[in-house]
């Protein structure tokens, strides 16, 4: 079943990437599981916020969480290297991954329930309190615990397949065989204490070596979505995510800058 999960995903990225009125492309999704009753989640109450929703919360008898990450193409990160303000590439990449990740979800509830089994369709965003600025519902954390990745500096999840990408997220009662974790780092400043390069290219002064202050990230997202305006919701930067290392690989793995 888990493979059969894969396949569905993937190639509903690819149908739907093939449209002509979509003008985003990707790069094939990267799938991963976790028990719904990992007792990550729980603790995800202390890292992330204490009102973060349990699997359960959203279907009692709660089973699995499939989690992935859909990575842009090389065009839409490359669109986004200069200036202080996002592209209007990657703003439309932003709006047009988070409706993907809505309708992979609905595809998927209806493969599950032509299987007997139900789940859950969850916002790709705009899932959090608009003072704290805390999910209650983190895809990123979600995808932590089912092995999609390690968080690097710039606290972006960094896949196999990189950081510049959207995360969606599903939960089910049908019990699919958990994906391992690694223990391994992704970021090299985090495995290395080299490269700090995401931190360099924040561009209102938001991430620090030791810090991280959301509310000025956040002063950037809503120029960016004023900017934007015309083409919908656009709360999104990415400057952070570009350029770097992990924007498309695993740096850690490649081993990019030698040494062990």
């Amino acid at each position: 079943m888990k493979e059969k999960i894969k396949k569905f995903i993937n190639h509903y990225v690819k149908e739907y990437s093939d449209r002509k009125e979509i003008k985003t492309k990707w790069r094939e999704p990267i799938v991963k599981f976790s028990n719904a009753n990992d007792e990550m989640f729980i603790k995800l109450k202390e890292i992330v916020n204490p009102t973060h929703a349990l699997p359960k919360d959203f279907l009692d008898d709660a089973k699995t969480v499939i989690a992935y990450f859909i990575p842009f193409d090389e065009s839409v990160v490359n669109s986004n290297l200069k200036g202080k303000y996002s592209s209007e590439e990657w703003a439309k990449a932003y709006i047009e991954t988070n409706e993907l990740i809505f309708n992979v979800n609905k595809y998927i509830k209806k493969k599950l329930s032509d299987l007997g089994y139900k789940s859950t369709i969850i916002p790709a965003t705009h899932n959090f309190d608009e003072d704290s600025l805390m999910s209650d519902w983190s895809h990123r954390h979600v995808a932590y615990i089912a092995g999609l990745g390690k968080f690097g500096l710039n606290n972006m999840l960094i896949t196999d397949k990189g950081c510049c990408g959207r995360i969606g997220s599903i939960v089910t009662n049908l019990k699919i065989e958990r994906s391992k974790r690694t223990n391994n780092e992704y970021c090299l400043y985090k495995k290395k204490e080299i490269c700090k390069k995401c931190v360099q290219r924040c561009v209102n002064n938001a991430l620090k070596v030791d810090s991280f202050d959301r509310h000025k990230c956040y002063e950037i997202l809503l120029y960016n979505d004023e900017l934007h305006s015309d083409l919908g919701i656009t709360d999104a930067c990415g400057k952070c995510c570009v350029n770097l290392p992990c924007s498309f690989t695993n740096p850690v793995s490649k081993d990019i800058f030698g040494g062990n």
